[in-house]
């Protein structure tokens, strides 16, 4: 069956409801920041009760979660008591690994400001988050932001991580160093599931949580602080989650050169991030990649635009293994034995 021309009226709305879409991200924070979805445990509430309960107007959290109805993230009943959908949940603080810090910091008011000046970014082909800031990225949320950017990250890539490390077959012993690693949710969690593996977190010294995780024996746990501009630490595994996507390709090869130089005989560099596939489809690598654009200098690549990073980095692509999640684990290694 042929499909119906759009006419230029339908063009026409669909392009202005998609330019209000940004309301859905804005009436997402606003909720997650107020803690709804906490006071819905027990089932559907009516918006008065909720906005008691986190000290809003009822009239105006009802407009709000009415909204989100609509992206199947709350539901609202025939009295008009609202619920949590399964979709829902995550916006829990109790949830197992909860996105509603992650949802805070994805919204911050460094994210929306970026993305306004979105179009001097494409004229210039530099981030819009120095010139707006008055220095770069990291440097910003190494101060006052430090935390809630930090404790964002745990909860944006918690869920993603923990699918990649499932997918992942990660070795049955030796030393796995999380390079770049932050507070170690994702280190601890490899540890958690690989019993017979010893873990070294590797980040900036106001970055390293300076205390091993429970359920982590201590002789399995180390910390080291350094710059992985400058070295990392020796290991039979290097992972670095989330962390090439944040810089260019010459910084990139950088990171890697340092990784080979202190990786083990038969040592490999598992690269945890997105890949950005082929196609029209919709692919939140895609959606990540103007994040990138905007605040540093890095990008999400393809797997052909991996090969290239690593190859100059002395390393070659080995595979790619996808995830049920966003991101992909992309393995380097060496020829060498």
């Amino acid at each position: 069956m042929r499909a119906e021309p759009i006419t230029p009226e339908a063009s026409a709305v669909h392009l202005i409801s998609e330019a209000h879409a940004y309301l859905k991200s804005a009436a997402l924070r606003a909720v997650a920041r107020l803690g709804v979805a906490d006071h819905l445990g027990d089932g559907p509430r009516p918006a008065r009760e909720l906005a008691a309960a986190v000290g809003a107007d009822a009239d105006y959290l009802s407009r709000a979660l009415r909204l989100l109805c609509t992206n199947g993230i709350f539901r609202q009943d025939a009295d008009g008591a609202f619920a949590l959908t399964p979709l829902g949940q995550g916006l829990r603080t109790d949830s197992p690994y909860s996105a509603r810090w992650g949802v805070v910091m994805s919204t911050m008011h460094t994210h929306w400001s970026s993305a306004f000046e979105l179009e001097q970014c494409l004229r210039t082909g530099t981030p819009s988050f120095p010139a707006l800031f008055g220095k770069p990225f990291f440097d910003y949320v190494a101060g006052d932001a430090r935390a809630e950017f930090h404790g964002g990250m745990g909860s944006f890539s918690g869920a993603a991580r923990r699918l990649a490390l499932d997918a992942y077959d990660f070795p049955a012993t030796g030393t796995v160093v999380d390079v770049g690693g932050g507070a170690g949710g994702f280190l601890r969690d490899v540890l958690h599931a690989h019993p017979g593996l010893r873990g070294v977190l590797f980040d900036q010294e106001h970055v390293l949580p300076g205390e091993v995780p429970p359920g982590i024996a201590p002789g399995r746990w180390t910390e080291v602080a350094g710059d992985f501009f400058d070295e990392v630490p020796p290991g039979d595994l290097h992972v670095l989650s989330y962390v090439l996507h944040d810089w260019n390709d010459d910084e990139c090869v950088r990171i890697l050169r340092n990784c080979r130089a202190a990786m083990r005989p038969g040592g490999k560099i598992a690269v945890v991030d997105a890949v950005v596939r082929p196609g029209d489809e919709p692919d939140d690598a895609k959606l990540l990649d103007l994040v990138m654009m905007m605040l540093v200098s890095g990008r999400e690549r393809t797997r052909e635009e991996f090969a290239r990073v690593f190859a100059r980095a002395g390393l070659r692509l080995g595979r790619v293994v996808p995830s049920a999640g966003p991101l992909s684990v992309v393995e380097a290694v060496t020829d060498e034995r």
